[in-house]
């Protein structure tokens, strides 16, 4: 299997059905960076040994908080976490946990996405 492939299964196991409208909006203007993602992203990073898909989602949305300004990325984070099976609870808390290191505004506007991608689960 190549990279690609491999990146199609990590991020169908991932973000689900979440990715997909990343990748339509890109396939215009930019497909190479679709190639990018699929064969770097998740062909590579997330098939990486040493972290489960837990870990590794749980740096992700941590990673995409302390940037801000990433919350359309975050969502889809948010719901791969909840994909791989973090908790809500589990997200709140890593969320949380960021406040003394990057402030409340950054840790709000996160909890905030996670508020809006809990709220379309149920």
């Amino acid at each position: 299997m190549n990279k690609k492939e491999v990146g199609l299964e990590n991020l169908a196991k991932i973000d689900g059905a979440a990715a997909k409208p990343v990748f339509e909006a890109l396939k215009d203007i930019a497909p190479d960076l679709n190639d990018m993602m699929l064969e770097f992203g998740f062909g590579t990073i997330y098939n990486r040994d040493g972290l489960d898909s837990k870990q590794r989602e749980m740096i992700t949305i941590t990673t995409l908080l302390t940037q801000g300004g990433c919350e359309n990325q975050l969502r889809v984070h948010i719901q791969a976490s909840l994909n791989v099976g973090l908790t809500e609870k589990e997200i709140v808390e890593t969320f949380i946990h960021c406040v003394p290191y990057v402030g409340f505004p950054r840790v709000l506007n996160a909890v905030f996405s996670a508020k809006e991608v809990f709220a379309g689960q149920k």
